[in-house]
């Protein structure tokens, strides 16, 4: 088995340029780590989805994120790490309850970071989670 592997769920559009939806890391033959790419909420057609809604568009990136996590044989539970970035940090109290139903279980050590912008116009929420899986 190699020591990295790169995550392509079934479904989702292919990455455009040098990076991976989610990459697979080998520790040990019984411990893995799971490092996903930070998730935006756009559509297979490259649109925003909820433009400007920071739940809608939360509910719609950690619903990618557990996909990732799913076609390499993991869930949200096994979420360590997450950072999330928005665009305007009043969106915290409309963010937060989704954060904390998705990932109650894992708790994972957290960042939050506003940023100025990213990458897709109308995106104002973008999530990124290291996962760690023991057999």
């Amino acid at each position: 088995m190699s020591a990295r592997r790169q995550i392509v769920p079934p479904d989702f559009t292919p990455v455009m340029g040098a990076y991976s939806h989610g990459l697979s890391v080998a520790l040990t033959p019984a411990t893995r780590m799971i490092f996903v790419t930070g998730q935006i909420a756009m559509d297979a057609a490259g649109a925003a989805v909820a433009p400007g809604d920071a739940a809608a568009q939360a509910e719609f990136v950690f619903e990618n994120i557990k996909a990732i996590l799913a076609a390499d044989g993991a869930t949200l539970d096994d979420v360590v790490k997450v950072q999330i970035f928005l665009t305007d940090m009043n969106d915290f109290a409309k963010v937060s309850p989704v954060r904390n139903r998705y990932l109650e279980r894992a708790k994972p050590v957290s960042t939050l970071v506003e940023v100025s912008r990213l990458v897709k116009d109308g995106c104002c929420v973008e999530i990124e989670v290291i996962a760690m899986v023991e057999k």
